[in-house]
């Protein structure tokens, strides 16, 4: 929802932020380096934002009756579509900037593919960072699992929090305007206070999903959308493993939490997997499907001979 607002948003302050040091009329098409075609402030502020709502509300449209393929392909496309019009805004803008006719536009060069390679490169990421993941049913009874002999298994869950993504999101869109305002030439920020909140916009980012995976090398823990950083636990170092329903309050918070009795991933209220090291400290992690995981969990650490409790 905040990259769906924030781009528009983006498109439409960046050219009337700087009105007064644009001509009337902007160049906004190039032949070769060349400007060629020209708006009007206020419809190359305009245009853009309407392009990118189109092919917001036409994802939108398209989950409402084919809602996998198009869940799919919103973050990659919009991704890549955001990247693209808001660099293509901005350097228009610079190119535009101080000029007393459209016609006098500084020339279009390298940065054209800088653009395009950035946005390429963000619909990759985002595709990396969305694609499904595979969880496996629920399944209730004892938390051990019963494995034949040489028989492997594995387990997979990720569980996300929506407001803290939100945040996230919020928080990464301040530097983002703020690097757009010094690359279109509007104005130099205050860069210390850019890398604060982009590193708090990173920060939240990876406390805000996890993806957890059992296989017989143990527990694999990845935090945010990549997967990246990651804890890994293997069953020898673990003495059991259990379910708990946890609140906020009971947690310590939301996001990823430290105090004296262990470490807490908490997401959402709710079970929680959480195991027991043999260094005495509990790592709960709030995910789907959480006993099944404890059960095999479990199963793995008998087989290198410690006791479940």
């Amino acid at each position: 929802m905040a990259w769906t607002l924030g781009v528009p948003a983006l498109l439409i302050v960046l050219p009337l932020a700087a009105r007064d040091r644009l001509p009337a009329q902007v160049a906004t098409h190039w032949n070769g380096r060349d400007p060629d075609g020209s708006m009007s402030v206020t419809a190359a502020a305009l245009f853009p934002a309407g392009v990118w709502l189109l092919v917001a509300l036409g994802f939108a449209v398209a989950v409402r009756f084919r809602p996998d393929p198009a869940r799919q392909w919103a973050g990659p496309v919009l991704a890549f579509t955001g990247v693209l019009l808001t660099g293509a805004q901005t350097s228009i803008v610079r190119a535009n900037l101080d000029r007393a006719r459209w016609q006098d536009a500084a020339p279009m060069g390298i940065e054209v593919v800088v653009i395009v390679v950035a946005a390429g490169l963000a619909g990759v990421l985002s595709w990396l960072a969305t694609r499904p993941g595979a969880t496996a049913p629920a399944r209730p009874g004892t938390p051990v699992l019963e494995l034949r002999a040489g028989e492997r298994t594995a387990w997979l869950s990720q569980a996300a929090n929506p407001w803290l993504q939100l945040l996230a999101a919020v928080t990464a869109l301040i530097p983002m305007t703020a690097v757009l305002v010094a690359v279109g030439g509007l104005a130099e920020p205050d860069w210390v206070t850019v890398v604060i909140l982009a590193l708090s916009s990173v920060v939240l980012l990876l406390c805000s999903s996890v993806r957890v995976r059992v296989t017989d090398e143990g527990l694999h823990v990845g935090f945010g959308p990549f997967g990246w950083p990651a804890r890994k636990l293997s069953p020898a170092e673990l003495v059991s493993a259990r379910v708990e329903r946890l609140t906020a309050r009971a947690a310590g918070g939301w996001g990823y939490r430290a105090n004296h009795r262990g470490t807490t991933v908490f997401l959402r209220r709710g079970e929680c997997l959480v195991v027991r090291t043999k260094r005495g400290k509990d790592f709960a992690i709030s995910v789907d499907d959480a006993e099944r995981g404890a059960a095999l969990l479990n199963t793995l650490i008998a087989r290198t001979g410690s006791p479940t409790h």
